[in-house]
């Protein structure tokens, strides 16, 4: 790589790169390779969301308010009823140590009848905290209806809140909490892994030459041409001379290959951070930046009233000392046209320059046509 500046001293930035103060890079010279069930899901092996409606009781004070959580009234009336608590008029019922709440959770593959899975509860009402409650039973439903599972017990906050008569202070999040094993299932999904005819690998990030890759390793292990890329999502696996399709996809999963991404480079504009992809490269390229720096500082003058002067009054004279700095606007010069993300790197790490200046940059290469890779800013 070589650097011919247009002036000195060179106050300037080389060109697309990663920049420290809250700035990540990572340089690979060459890709890793990973296991299948890293990057991939098998057809059939997947979570079920589980949501369901419930009641937070033994608060200390801390639930929904009558006023404004009426669903909360009319939640603790039905339960009482059912109960057998008898007919208990609304007004009666005084909701501060009860808060309304979502249940949710997420049902495991092939999970059986009577194993436990975590849940997550979400007050609904004006609630402060869950701090020291209980979920009382609630049914969870799947997306069809069928209740698959039901919750209870004392939840768990990892936030708190603490109030006075002139200040309050809440750290984390009070009106969410988790039940570890919160909830057992009571309803299996069926599915038989053996009355499939072809197993469906399913990439996580579609891309047509790791998808390849997936097809060409599995039928490098098995002997024969039974893996087939179907699009750039999905490689089918043909189950011929297989029984037990399980151990089939055991083998699978545990096959290495090296995938294959886009050129990209993500920006988070929010924090300053900057990650760019080891197959990004930018053509020969001018970069310049310069910059205006504006000092204004405040000197405040008091003026006393003479000794002897009568209804004098002391009075704050501002003053106001403004300074003009103008750096020079200084260009770089990258040679080359095929610049890796190792030169790059290198070559900024002599030179320091603020994450706010490498976004500006990276973005104003991208928009002349210099930046090959994809730029996206969350």
């Amino acid at each position: 790589m070589h650097l011919q500046t247009f002036s000195t001293p060179v106050r300037t930035v080389l060109v697309a790169l990663v920049a420290m103060a809250a700035l990540l890079i990572t340089t690979m010279s060459t890709q890793a390779e990973v296991r299948i069930k890293d990057i991939a899901s098998f057809e059939g092996v997947r979570e079920n969301q589980l949501v369901g409606y419930g009641l937070v009781v033994g608060l200390n004070g801390t639930g929904d308010s009558a006023g404004s959580s009426p669903f909360t009234q009319q939640s603790v009336q039905g339960m009482l009823q059912k109960l057998g608590a008898g007919n208990v008029s609304q007004e009666d019922i005084e909701t501060d140590n009860v808060a309304a709440v979502m249940v949710t959770a997420s049902l495991p593959p092939f999970a059986r009848r009577g194993s436990t899975i975590d849940t997550v509860v979400s007050s609904l009402g004006d609630a402060s905290s869950l701090r020291g409650g209980t979920l009382i039973v609630t049914p969870l439903s799947g997306a069809d209806g069928n209740v698959y599972a039901v919750g209870q017990g004392p939840v768990t906050v990892a936030g708190f809140a603490a109030q006075g008569d002139a200040a309050s202070v809440v750290e984390g999040v009070p009106t969410v909490a988790r039940i570890e094993n919160g909830a057992t299932v009571e309803r299996e999904i069926d599915f038989d892994l053996n009355s499939l005819n072809a197993v469906r690998i399913a990439l996580q990030n579609p891309d047509f030459t790791t998808a390849r890759r997936v097809a060409d390793t599995i039928n490098a292990h098995m002997g024969d041409d039974k893996a087939r890329m179907l699009d750039p999502t999905t490689v089918e696996v043909s189950r011929a001379g297989r029984e037990d399709i399980p151990l089939m996809i055991a083998e699978l999963e545990n096959l290495r290959i090296t995938p294959d991404s886009k050129a990209k480079v993500v920006i988070d504009a929010k924090s300053g951070t900057i990650v760019i992809g080891a197959d990004v490269r930018i053509d020969r390229v001018a970069v310049s930046q310069g910059g205006l720096t504006v000092t204004i500082e405040e000197t405040p003058q008091v003026e006393q009233p003479e000794p002897i002067t009568i209804g004098g009054t002391t009075v704050v004279v501002p003053e106001t000392n403004i300074e003009v700095e103008e750096t020079d606007a200084d260009f770089v010069v990258l040679e080359g046209g095929d610049v890796s993300l190792q030169d790059l790197v290198d070559g900024l790490n002599a030179i320091g320059v603020g994450a706010e200046e490498t976004i500006s940059i990276l973005q104003a290469i991208k928009a002349a046509g210099a930046l090959h890779a994809d730029l996206e800013i969350i």
